[in-house]
This record gives structure tokens, C-alpha cells and sequence, in this order.
């Protein structure tokens, strides 16, 4: 069943598109009633608004922060058309049916992202918006409620009919959207308040619009959707695809992981990190982006097929001509030279992602994780260690060169799944050995990978040998550190805190290894 439309309200930040509304309204025999900038932009577009002050025989007061507020616009809103005592209510206190509500918000979020102080963000915080939008939400059943200037065309193909009509299906999936859009937005507000205190909300608050629809998750069997929250760093979410196939679940998840160690590496050398099922099998600096590349590439070849390449500097032809030898799922960086684009435009099937910038990799912020019946919620690790907060342990004092390999190896075991053991030398990593129940399975896999590694590429003796070793969390025992130094390796750096650290150290010094306690771990699950 449609419902007529005979007057409408319109008050909206955003005026997009407002004017040509506003004029098919009229040219309905619409009686158009709106407030301040609104009117005035409508006005000057030629069409005939009634302010709402005069309406009410109420003016705007309070700066504006008081002009909706009031019974007949309300009543006009919610009245239920075939409730005699809803009719009788209207006609006894001269209120008038309001059938249309157009309304968008005051731009809290995007205030907030451009550093609005505290009053300016306060100022656009809406009252009488939400509330117009929930009151006409709720008598969706005679009230129409647009909330998305991206809804207007579709709002006149509805009244384009003989009785200027909106049918019910219509009406609810309007109103659906506009519960949704006025939670996202108190949402957005709680955050903001939070976010100004020390430690986690006692009242979780998170909301996403949906910003890609994907044809499936992890498997074909489950359903997905990228949703875009109010943070407004660069990343996925926001960076252009310049071609290739359509992003699934996974490349999403893996593209965001490659990022976020591309971005750990900082800007002072060119770095690549390859990913593969969001563990790194690849990561180096370099003089240039393709000697970053051919270093990542060289610690797994067998695994960056078909892999996540990340650039924490815009890409250049080199660089694409290394990375298009072989088959890769997503590259992503802040930008490409036009030759860089020209030749991953030759890989129709590879999915080019621009960010414009590298996220800030020490940005604080919440990470979730579902549970049955309940999230997760923890802050971001956004923990960092300098070479003035690590002790060294053993008889050994580790080499410059090998200081400056094992707070590579760090950053890196930061973005590996635990149990991690990191193996790098000359800033790329040379082993990595991921996501294993046990710390020696960790550094074996990792030492196997290397020898591997090696064969394909024409060496003598594994890639470990001479590398130093980083370990995401404290040894348990002494054998996961025996098997580094079985590996090669010539100095490790861990967090400590074992109750067998002693024994650790001790196996340290017997393979002549230098050894440094970082005071902090990183467990990635």
C-alpha cells in the first residue's frame, strides 16, 4: 500500500542534490516546510518553502539549537493516520500532517576528524535531526524518512505516479536506514567522549556503513561485507583500486596486514613486506624498492606465490617489473609512477590498491574480536622498544650490525602469528617460522624453510647461517634457543621473563651467542 505525500520536511547539512528534490516536490503540489540554510538554498533554487518558525508560530531560539522542538512538528510526524484519537489530537490542536521527512546531520564525525576543538565538536552534535529522523522512522507506517541524498532518486520514481505515493516496502527500507544511520552517529559521539578517557568504554560502541559488498568470507559458504568505520586512516578501506579482479575477504585481511608491517618499517629506507594468509613469508629494507623486493622475495620464493606485496614508498617501474615476474594477488602502496601502472596493467588479474599515505603505525586505537556471547576488545599494540631499553643478558656484547638486524627482526616478529621466530640479516628477514603451538616447532620450520630457501636459490649453506634471531615472546625452555644457534644464527633478541631464563642465557653463551631481553613481548593470535 502506498502512502500520499502532501508535505514534507526538509532539513539537511548536506545539500546535495536538495534543490532538484525540492523542485519535483513542488512540481508535486508538495508543501515544503524547512529551517535557516536549508530554506534559503531551496529558496534561491527557485522553490517555495515555508519556514518552519512560521509553521509552529514558534521562532528558532538558542542560536538555532531550539527550531523542531516542538508539538506541531512532532505531532505532524508521529500521528497515526487511521487512529481516531490520534486524528482527533491533530485537528483539536491544529496539526497538520507532516508525511515527508528529508533530513541529514550536522557533520559531527567529519568535524571531529579535522581537528575540531572540543566546543566545535559539541556545536555539531545534532538534537533535532535525530530526533525528526526517529519519530518518522517509527510511523514508517504513514511517514516517509530519507536520510541519504543517494535515496532521492529513487524518492521520485516512487511519486512519479498518479497519487505522488511511497510504497510500504519502500517506506521500511527507508526507515531501516534511518535506525541505522542514528545509531551509527550516537554511536560515533559515545566514541568520541570515550576516547577522551583513559582506558576501555564501559559501554562498547561500534558502528560501520557498508562500504563493499564481497562475494563471499573466508570460505564460498560464508557470507561478507567490507563496513567502513569513522577512522580515517589510510588503508584498504579507503584506497583506490586502480584494476584487477574484485578484493575478496582474504585479500582484505592479508592487504591490511602487509600495510600495517610496511608501515612499522617507517619511511627512512625503502621496505617491502610480502604476506601470505596474514603472515609475512618475505620482509626487507633497501637502497630501492626492487632491492627491497628481491631480498623479501629470496627468505620464501615457494611461498609469495600468489601473495600480498606492500610498499611503504610510492612504486616505481623497477619495482613493478620485480614484483610482476611472478603471480601476485594484491600490491599496495601509497602511489605508482605512471610506468609502474603501465606494467602491472599487463597482470589484468592484479589488484592494484593506492592508500595516497602510510598509516601511522603507533596510532592508538581498539581491536576486536567476537566470542559466543560476547567481544573481545583490546588496545592496539602499539608497543616499541629502542636500543636504549634492551639489556644485554650474555658474556657476548651482539655487533652494531647485528643491533641494528635484531630491532629489524622485532618489528617484524610484532606482525607474525605466535609462536614466532624471526631469522634476518642485513635488514631482510631470512627465516620465519609462524604461528606454531610450540617455540621450537617455530624455529625449526623456520630453519627447514631456509634450507629451502637456499636450494632455490643456488646457496650453499641455509640462509640462517650468520642471521640473528628475534623471538615474540620468552624461550620456556633452552632447546628453542639450541635450535637457533643450530641454525646459524649469531645473536637473538626476546623478550625474557622465563622462569628458566637462566638456563636459556646459560645455552646463550655456550654457543657463543649474544643475547638481549627486550622487557616486552608481542603474541599475535
Amino acid at each position: 500500500m502506498s502512502s500520499s505525500i502532501s508535505r514534507a520536511l526538509i532539513t539537511v547539512s548536506d545539500k546535495s542534490g536538495i534543490a532538484d528534490l525540492g523542485k519535483f516536490l513542488q512540481s508535486r503540489g508538495v508543501e515544503i516546510l524547512s529551517t535557516g540554510g536549508t530554506a534559503a538554498a531551496l529558496t534561491s533554487a527557485g522553490v517555495a518553502v515555508r519556514e518552519v518558525s512560521e509553521h509552529t508560530g514558534y521562532p528558532e531560539i538558542m542560536d538555532g539549537r531550539v527550531k523542531t522542538l516542538h508539538p506541531t512538528i512532532a505531532g505532524g510526524v508521529l500521528a497515526v493516520r487511521e487512529n481516531p484519537g490520534h486524528v482527533k489530537a491533530m485537528e483539536d490542536h491544529a496539526i497538520a500532517p507532516i508525511d515527508l521527512v528529508v533530513v541529514n546531520l550536522y557533520p559531527f564525525q567529519e568535524t571531529v576528524a579535522g581537528g575540531g576543538t572540543f566546543a566545535e565538536c559539541i556545536e555539531n552534535i545534532d538534537i533535532g535531526g535525530p530526533t525528526l529522523i526517529r519519530a518518522a522512522a517509527k510511523n514508517h507506517g504513514d511517514v516517509a524518512v530519507v536520510v541519504d541524498p543517494g535515496d532521492y532518486s529513487q524518492l521520485i520514481e516512487e511519486m512519479s505516479g498518479d497519487d505522488t505515493g511511497v510504497s510500504a516496502e519502500f517506506r521500511e527500507h527507508l526507515a531501516a536506514k534511518a535506525f541505522a544511520r542514528v545509531a551509527a552517529y550516537d554511536g560515533a559521539i559515545a566514541a568520541w567522549f570515550a576516547a577522551r578517557k583513559d582506558g576501555l568504554p564501559t559501554n562498547l560502541v561500534a558502528t560501520g556503513t557498508q562500504a563493499l559488498s564481497l562475494r563471499y568470507g573466508e570460505n564460498p559458504h560464508q557470507q561478507a561485507a567490507l563496513y567502513a568505520t569513522d577512522d580515517k586512516a589510510p588503508g584498504v578501506v579507503s584506497a583506490r583500486q586502480i584494476q584487477g579482479k574484485a578484493l575478496s575477504y582474504n585479500n582484505i585481511a592479508d592487504a591490511d596486514a602487509a600495510l600495517a608491517l610496511a608501515a612499522e618499517l617507517g619511511s627512512d629506507r625503502p621496505a617491502i613486506a610480502i604476506i601470505k594468509h596474514a603472515n609475512p613469508c618475505g620482509v626487507a629494507l633497501g637502497d630501492t624498492l626492487s632491492q627491497a623486493y628481491a631480498n623479501a622475495l629470496r627468505c620464501d620464493p615457494v611461498s609469495a606465490f600468489g601473495g600480498i606485496v606492500a610498499a611503504n614508498m610510492p612504486l616505481d617501474g623497477a619495482a613493478a617489473t620485480e614484483i610482476a615476474k611472478i603471480f601476485t594477488e594484491v600490491v599496495i602502496a601509497p602511489d605508482a609512477d605512471a610506468e609502474a601502472l603501465e606494467i602491472f596493467a599487463g597482470k589484468k588479474n592484479l589488484r592494484v590498491l593506492l592508500t595516497g599515505s602510510m598509516p601511522v603505525a603507533d596510532r592508538p586505537g581498539l581491536v576486536f574480536r567476537s566470542i559466543a556471547g560476547g567481544i573481545l576488545a583490546q588496545s592496539k599494540d602499539t608497543g616499541t622498544v629502542g636500543l636504549d631499553d634492551l639489556k644485554v643478558v650474555t658474556k657476548r656484547q651482539p655487533s652494531d650490525d647485528e643491533m641494528r638486524d635484531l630491532m629489524f627482526a622485532w618489528s617484524v616478529a610484532k606482525h607474525v602469528k605466535s609462536n614466532a621466530i624471526i631469522f634476518a640479516k642485513n635488514a631482510a628477514t631470512t627465516a620465519i617460522g609462524a604461528g606454531q603451538m610450540s617455540r621450537l616447532d617455530s624455529a625449526r620450520i623456520a630453519a627447514r624453510k631456509s634450507a629451502d630457501a637456499a636450494k632455490a636459490v643456488g646457496e650453499a649453506q641455509p640462509l640462517t647461517v650468520g642471521s640473528v634471531a628475534a623471538s615474540d615472546a620468552f624461550f620456556p625452555f633452552a632447546d628453542g634457543l639450541d635450535s637457533i644457534a643450530e641454525a646459524g644464527a649469531t645473536a637473538v633478541i626476546q623478550p625474557g621473563g622465563s622462569m628458566r631464563d637462566d638456563e636459556v642465557i646459560a645455552a646463550a653463551d655456550a654457543a657463543d651467542l649474544g643475547m638481549v631481553f627486550t622487557g616486552m613481548r608481542h603474541f599475535r593470535h
